[in-house]
């Protein structure tokens, strides 16, 4: 097959394209004023009577004749009989032989004779016929966005119904043998090697926010007769379709060679991660958008390309300048890269990425990359796209952030150091004090060597010292350089073997593992977890190299014990709470302390104040008895 598309372009050239190709759709229809809002008008609009169509009063009042208080002052009021006045409300219809309205505030009674204390003139807080619009003045033009007052407006000017430019109507095409239905997947749960379709859920969530219909038609097999036959048959129903998967190069990646012949390929492939194995075709005058599998990569193209579009083909055109800001629905932050970070020059890359207030910077780091993880995308507080120019960026470099989550900066602290479940359920304790921790799991000598450059407000270890057997000690002294740092016992906690159930390779020592070949995860360098796993290997006489996996990490006991549980490791080095959760049998090698260490300068943080309150918690405390392997400080 010849290929007459564009390939492996950026993400301007791929809006030159669409704009070049599709146009505005001119469709009308008659909305109901009660529903209109948010679309743009078609028709100029031309109000069909009076507002108001009588004369109102304009104040809670007393209609009566001026003429009457020609002389009224507070010095010299004038009094009138109850036949020549009347009570209006604000609103309310003057009757016709009053030509002005008496504010309750300039009056008084007395035995119902009304003392007037102001001199009014002819048309005094009366609002004439026609005063807001008059009959056949147009109150609204073609191509007016209609905002909640103006749909008002045109009731009150006589419309039950408007026309407007219809917007467009998408159908999205979920594909892959692999996928199923959210309906099957909460019937009859996880089964190996299939994942749930969860993408249509999300684009339903964006479309929803963007204001614009998503249709979703059941998973299809990749069967290129089913996604050809569902796309003919669409193709003119629709204004523009989605399809879910087969853009990349597997076996089963028909939608390339589909669309080529059905249409016109527009390109394939954009200079951009995730999102880059995205495709656009034209087939009958219909764009059709090819979306890549995993959740990240197609959210970008949601944002890329598709919110593009759909802005193409309801009003015409979209700015280059915003409309990215607008698909996220951000606001705009220049901040400070507290970790650095890295990308391949030539492309764009999206940031997943986390924000604090350090010192009175704000300051972000990223989330775990990928395009499969699902987490760290619902996780960010925004996104950060790096220009193609960019392969390093050093710890500090200013960098523009796309805040998609509103951030209280000054109640919100950073914790870095150990990874530990118990400590992590505190979250929604501290949230109800009015605080919020945001955790950055990098192991205990990370975290307190972040806290001794000023990058974190709290930090968490367990560190064992070889040489005298003592915890956290050494390490705080040479690290906190003189500054007084504070020390919170939590608990101890038992550190152990995780190991399938029923131990079947029967290991219970350090030295089981390397006789038995056993296939090992082991946690980051500076993990307090790693650092006693060193130590125990030294006690023992042994190498590094003797353990089987020795060099694969896990960043939490969590995922160690996934790896395990899932069949890709035997052992791990862990705490009893997660081999408990995930039904492992767990062999106890040590009781260890977990503690908090957090500076001075911090003590009366609004989180810390929040956090250290949330530690006598009585729900949070019988969840940790409930996790298993704790053990609190008496």
């Amino acid at each position: 097959m010849v290929k007459d598309w564009k390939e492996h372009i950026p993400m301007e050239e791929a809006w030159s394209i669409l704009k070049e190709t599709f146009s505005r759709i001119k469709r009308k229809r008659d909305l109901s004023v009660d529903v209109c809002t948010n679309y743009i008008l078609a028709e100029d609009i031309c109000s069909r009577r009076n507002v108001p169509h009588f004369s109102a009063s304009a104040v809670d009042g007393y209609a009566l004749a001026t003429k009457k208080t020609a002389t009224a002052s507070i010095a010299t009021p004038v009094h009138l009989a109850q036949s020549e006045y009347e009570w209006v409300n604000t609103g309310a219809e003057v009757p016709l032989q009053y030509d002005g309205v008496l504010m309750i505030e300039d009056s008084s009674l007395e035995d119902k004779n009304l003392v007037v204390y102001k001199t009014l003139s002819t048309g005094d807080n009366i609002r004439p016929v026609g005063e807001d619009v008059a009959s056949g003045q147009i109150i609204a033009r073609e191509g007016d966005y209609i905002s909640p007052p103006l749909a008002a407006l045109f009731l009150a000017a006589g419309y039950s119904s408007v026309p407007v430019w219809d917007v467009p109507k998408t159908l999205f095409i979920p594909t892959g043998d692999e996928i199923v239905s959210g309906v099957d997947w909460l019937r009859k749960g996880a089964v190996s090697g299939k994942v749930v379709e969860s993408n249509s859920t999300m684009l339903k969530g964006y479309f929803y926010r963007w204001g614009f219909p998503l249709d979703i038609v059941e998973p299809l097999p990749d069967d290129p007769k089913f996604i050809r036959d569902t796309v003919l048959q669409n193709v003119e129903k629709y204004d523009l379709i989605l399809i879910g998967a087969g853009s990349a190069k597997g076996k089963k990646d028909y939608t390339s060679q589909i669309l080529s012949e059905e249409g016109k390929m527009l390109f394939h492939w954009l200079l951009m991660k995730p999102g880059r194995p995205a495709m656009a075709a034209n087939v009958k005058g219909t764009p059709i958008i090819d979306l890549p599998g995993f959740p990240m990569s197609t959210a970008v193209v949601a944002w890329s390309l598709v919110y593009p579009l759909l802005k193409l083909l309801s009003e015409g055109d979209f700015d280059e300048n915003i409309v990215l800001k607008e698909a996220l629905n951000a606001k705009e932050e220049i901040m400070e890269l507290l970790a650095p970070c890295s990308s391949v020059p030539g492309r764009n890359e999206w940031l997943r990425v986390k924000a604090v207030s350090l010192h009175g910077k704000k300051k972000f780091f990223p989330l775990s990359s990928g395009s499969s993880t699902m987490w760290a995308m619902s996780e960010a507080d925004g996104f950060v796209l790096l220009s193609r120019s960019v392969a390093e960026c050093p710890i500090g470099t200013e960098l523009v952030v796309w805040l998609t989550r509103k951030i209280d900066w000054n109640r919100r602290l950073l914790f870095q150091g150990s990874n530990d479940p118990a400590f992590e359920r505190l979250g929604s304790y501290i949230r109800r004090r009015g605080g919020e921790l945001v955790y950055r799991s990098v192991g205990s000598l990370g975290g307190l060597s972040a806290l001794s450059r000023g990058e974190c407000h709290i930090a968490a270890c367990h560190l064992l010292d070889p040489e005298n057997g003592t915890y956290n000690d050494s390490y705080i002294e040479k690290l906190s350089q003189g500054k007084t740092w504070i020390r919170r016992l939590l608990f101890f906690r038992q550190q152990g073997l995780l190991v399938k159930k029923g131990n079947p390779l029967e290991i219970f020592d350090i030295k089981d593992i390397a006789e038995k070949q056993a296939r090992f995860i082991n946690r980051q360098p500076g993990a307090g977890t790693r650092v006693l796993l060193d130590a125990l290997l030294r006690e023992n006489g042994m190498k590094t190299k003797e353990i089987n996996g020795y060099t694969i990490q896990a960043t939490t006991h969590f995922d160690a014990a996934n790896r395990i549980t899932a069949g890709v490791a035997d052992v791990a080095l862990g705490i009893k709470a997660a081999a408990d959760a995930l039904n492992l049998d767990f062999i106890p090698i040590t009781e260890e302390p977990y503690e908090l260490v957090y500076p001075a300068e911090y003590e009366n943080h609004p989180c810390l104040l929040a956090l250290l309150d949330a530690l006598n918690d009585s729900q949070w405390k019988l969840q940790v008895e409930e996790l298993g392997g704790y053990r609190w400080n008496s």
